[in-house]
């Protein structure tokens, strides 16, 4: 690239005198083709920073250079020109006071943003030649920034609500893939996309559908994927159970019960005893349980969050061994029954 040199003079003129000059410079017949050659500088750009549209294969006796924002060569569009000769820069309707044309043709822009982004056009006028110019277009596109996953829910209950993930921030000119496990989004109907893919619907979330996930957003020259993000899925209580599931137990023993549900978040527990509440936790003890001891033990597990309940019973017969054994002493008798019968029940309470 050769050495840039500014111009004896910016003009900044009234609409009149630039629509004038603007009729002496631009030709609008259908221009002929070129290889002339646009290249950014550098080639990724954050938003923020300055870039030069470098122009290259420039045709020769040039008199005037005119960029465009877009790929019409209307008035509307016209940013700024250079005159060759006169040394002189003209600025146009789309100048924002960021843009520096140089006399080799390449465009300053300064502290680009996201507007930025887009097609340029320049078209520059030979000398001699009344009806016709070079035309040549470029694309800018801004290095991506990382992007990052919002959501309706975070927390949503399994298969009962619906949460819409977006990718973000909103940018321009880049398309949007999604990822979930590490592999590229599949087609199903447990989830939809919006029309540049930019958000996600996820219908009914399930234990198979919380994630993680990420979001890429990609242009021609950089791309860039989010963080993981995975739904913390409320679900359960499922039955609860109640162990050990089956013991002998004879009077004088300890009883010792724990009851157990998938749930998130943990279930709380409670105990009933032929349907009388004992105590809340999830382990029930009893020591030196007795006959009077018999009936049924319920156990009951609750999910305030999804509030859905769920409960186990077990019948518990214990032997009066101890009172066997005196009647065994009075009456000679040499057989002993001991034993448990166990019988689960399991109910949900909605």
């Amino acid at each position: 690239m050769g050495p840039l040199s500014a111009p004896r003079c910016t003009l900044h003129i009234t609409w009149k005198e630039l629509l004038l000059t603007a009729s002496l410079l631009i030709f609008w017949n259908t221009p002929t083709t070129a290889q002339v050659t646009i290249e950014a500088q550098p080639t990724k750009v954050s938003e923020g920073k300055d870039v030069l549209l470098l122009v290259q294969n420039l045709p020769q006796n040039l008199i005037a250079y005119i960029w465009y924002k877009g790929q019409k060569t209307d008035f509307r569009h016209y940013i700024t020109s250079y005159v060759i000769d006169a040394e002189t820069i003209i600025v146009g309707p789309a100048y924002s006071g960021r843009e520096t044309v140089y006399s080799n043709a390449s465009l300053l822009i300064q502290n680009v943003t996201q507007k930025d982004t887009g097609s340029y056009t320049i078209q520059m006028i030979k000398q001699g030649d009344k009806t016709k110019g070079v035309i040549g277009h470029f694309t800018l596109y801004l290095e991506t920034p990382k992007p990052y996953i919002s959501s309706s829910n975070l927390n949503p209950r399994e298969a009962v609500e619906t949460v819409i993930l977006s990718c973000d921030p909103d940018t321009q000119d880049v398309s949007y893939l999604w990822w979930i496990n590490g592999q590229s989004l599949p087609i199903s109907r447990k989830w939809q996309l919006s029309g540049n893919n930019r958000t996600l619907v996820l219908f009914g979330v399930t234990k198979d559908t919380a994630g993680p996930y990420e979001c890429e957003m990609k242009n021609p020259v950089s791309s860039s994927r989010s963080d993981p993000v995975t739904l913390n899925l409320l679900y359960g209580p499922d039955f609860p159970r109640i162990f050990p599931s089956f013991t002998d137990y004879r009077s004088g023993d300890n009883l010792y019960l724990s009851c157990l549900a998938n749930s998130n978040p943990p279930a709380e527990y409670s105990w009933t005893i032929n349907g009388k509440f004992v105590q809340s936790g999830q382990e029930l003890f009893i020591p030196q349980i007795s006959t009077k001891h018999n009936g049924i033990y319920g156990c009951s597990a609750r999910n305030s969050a999804t509030g859905r309940e769920c409960s186990t019973f077990k019948m518990v017969i214990v032997s009066g061994f101890m009172q066997s054994m005196k009647q065994d002493a009075t009456h000679r008798r040499t057989n002993v029954s001991c034993y448990i019968t166990t019988i689960i029940i399991s109910l949900e309470v909605k």
